[in-house]
């Protein structure tokens, strides 16, 4: 390998290494952002979605967010419906027990014996699952906080009121 130093030609912001992003849709289109909208309610990533053929990268998608008020209301709701289908997800998983338990042959005998490899990668499905929905929507999904409040040394808390009594007299 030769060692070569990478320029940019006149004119241009991107280096002549980079591929050119021809077939990466870059305008608006309402039938483009209904189906990245209608694939994030149906739980995809982002990132997925845009790695499909004739989807607009992240950065284009982020870039019409930021212009777009329609799109950025229709992703918002989208985004919280994907919280739902998340939570629907890790139901499925729960429920789902076909891999937990499988045949091993010990010599002549043959036993059912835990996968605890299959029940550790449900888990670590169904956690996943349950803190991005956590962070789509915290009011439903997210872990409840309780402050409590208390006085010096966890004591109660002392009110004290004082009332300074003023007369007219002034002599």
């Amino acid at each position: 390998r030769r060692n070569r130093r990478l320029t940019w030609p006149s004119g241009t912001s991107r280096p002549m290494c980079e591929a050119p992003t021809a077939g990466r849709p870059s305008s608006f289109s309402d039938d483009v952002a209904d189906d990245i909208c209608e694939r994030i309610a149906d739980g995809e990533s982002l990132r997925s979605i845009c790695a499909a053929d004739g989807m607009p990268n992240k950065a284009t998608v982020f870039r019409w967010l930021r212009g777009n008020e329609a799109f950025r209301d229709q992703y918002v709701r989208a985004k919280e419906a994907q919280a739902e289908a998340l939570a629907d997800e890790i139901v499925d998983i729960a429920d789902d027990g076909h891999n937990d338990w499988m045949k091993r042959r010990y010599g002549e005998d043959e036993r059912w014996v835990e996968n605890g490899e299959a029940i550790q990668r449900s888990r670590l499905r169904v956690d996943a699952r349950k803190w991005v929905a956590s962070k789509l929507l915290p009011k439903k999904y997210g872990d409840r906080q309780m402050l409590e409040h208390s006085g010096p040394d966890g004591g109660p808390i002392e009110g004290k009121i004082t009332i300074e009594v003023v007369t007219g007299d002034e002599g």
